[in-house]
């Protein structure tokens, strides 16, 4: 086994966070905790880790880049057929992270996943860049390919076949909202005695809890 060397240890000194301080709402807060993320210059701060279980309780996670949050959740957009987006149909139930390490901050979220309406999906994917709405169009996400020739000749079909004609958005690719049932927010302390406060939505509000770290 290899041993992780002790200066890969750090201590978290940079801020606190505490009842009084954190809004009650944590959409609120979330959108002001990304905005510090922002501000802090933090390469790609809406990257963040989605995982997904399937039914028989495998459990995968990667990074997707989020595309919108409001009141009622946030919104990512996929491939349907993904791996990521079998496991959803199959258990419409997902968390969420985001780690800032930069402000010594993470966020977790879990919550059900349901599909956006198709007319906000088209939009979206009509924003994208030409090249991102291509390989959305071709590619088989998540199924097993020979090699990276086949998925080329797949992209220079594609363009032949298209020529100049405007591209529209695949009947399997959109967005997803995941709507929050549990809200934690972590901020690193001194000591390992870190600051985590989560919100649990019960009904239509959230109830705030201090937690161990």
């Amino acid at each position: 086994m290899t041993k992780l060397h002790s200066e890969f240890r750090k201590e978290y000194l940079s801020s606190s966070l505490d009842e009084k301080s954190i809004d009650a709402d944590p959409m609120k807060q979330f959108s002001l905790w990304f905005e510090d993320a922002i501000r802090a210059d933090i390469e790609e701060p809406n990257a963040m880790v989605l995982s997904t279980c399937d039914l028989e309780g495998n459990v995968s996670a990667r990074v997707v880049l989020l595309k919108g949050f409001e009141k009622i959740g946030f919104k990512f957009f996929t491939n349907y057929e993904s791996h990521k987006g079998v496991q959803l149909s199959a258990n419409p139930k997902a968390a969420l992270t985001f780690f800032w390490h930069a402000i010594e901050r993470q966020v977790r979220i879990e919550g059900k996943v349901t599909r956006i309406n198709r007319k906000e999906s088209e939009a979206y994917f009509n924003n994208r860049p030409a090249d991102s709405r291509i390989s959305a169009c071709v590619s088989p996400q998540s199924r097993v390919i020979p090699d990276r020739l086949f998925l080329e000749s797949l992209r220079e079909g594609f363009m032949i076949d298209v020529k100049n004609q405007p591209l529209q958005c695949p009947e399997h690719w959109g967005g997803y909202l995941l709507r929050p049932a549990r809200i934690e927010f972590w901020q690193g302390r001194a000591h390992r005695l870190h600051d985590r406060i989560q919100y649990v939505r019960t009904g239509k509000k959230w109830k705030m809890e201090r937690l161990a770290p």
